[in-house]
């Protein structure tokens, strides 16, 4: 729990590792959403979740998993933490960015991607793009706007700036395709709006 500017901020976390709070535990999971809900005007939820690698860039609408572990239904895990009063939800843990999504006037965020990773992590390719996301919203937790500040990564000089906006396309691209209905505007600068 934090406040800043007169607004109380919930934060918690799911992952489906050992020694988490479990990604895959749904009753746990909604209780402590939304008893965060009924301390907070905000919540913010991250979870590391879903299969691993470049060929993982789609939401799957189905459990994923990686190593013969389950690594969660992540779609399904973003509308129930939106259901129990997740004002935003977070995700990682493919190594790729994935789409975006608005529901119930919430934005959820599939992957993030890499953005400092250690060096056993691939970061070639498509794992090598780095989104920074910008979101505003509202005192209610509603999505108003936000902005991916697009970035590259390698091991040898870790991140700079992609002038180029390579990941803000790319974002762009599989939230048309996996989201074509949520009614998200991504602008080649990288602005986000509904």
């Amino acid at each position: 729990l934090f406040q800043r500017n007169g607004v109380k901020y919930g934060f918690c976390a799911f992952a489906p590792n050992a020694r988490t709070v479990q990604l895959l535990d749904s009753v746990n999971q909604r209780r402590i959403i939304s008893n965060l809900k009924q301390q907070c005007d905000v919540v913010i939820v991250s979870f590391h979740g879903g299969a691993e690698g470049a060929q993982y860039e789609h939401v799957p609408f189905k459990m994923e998993s990686f190593l013969n572990a389950k690594r969660g239904d992540v779609h399904q895990f973003a509308h129930n933490a939106v259901d129990a009063g997740a004002d935003i939800v977070l995700g990682n843990g493919p190594h790729v960015s994935r789409a975006l999504e608005t529901y119930k006037g919430r934005l959820i965020a599939y992957s993030l991607g890499n953005f400092c990773t250690y060096k056993s992590v691939s970061v070639a390719g498509v794992c090598g793009m780095a989104p920074l996301l910008k979101v505003y919203l509202n005192k209610k937790g509603e999505f108003l706007n936000g902005n991916i500040i697009a970035f590259r990564q390698t091991h040898e000089s870790g991140l700079s700036r992609d002038t180029a906006n390579g990941v803000v396309q790319r974002i762009k691209t599989l939230t048309e395709s996996d989201f074509p209905e949520s009614g998200l505007n991504i602008a080649t600068d990288g602005q986000i709006s509904l």
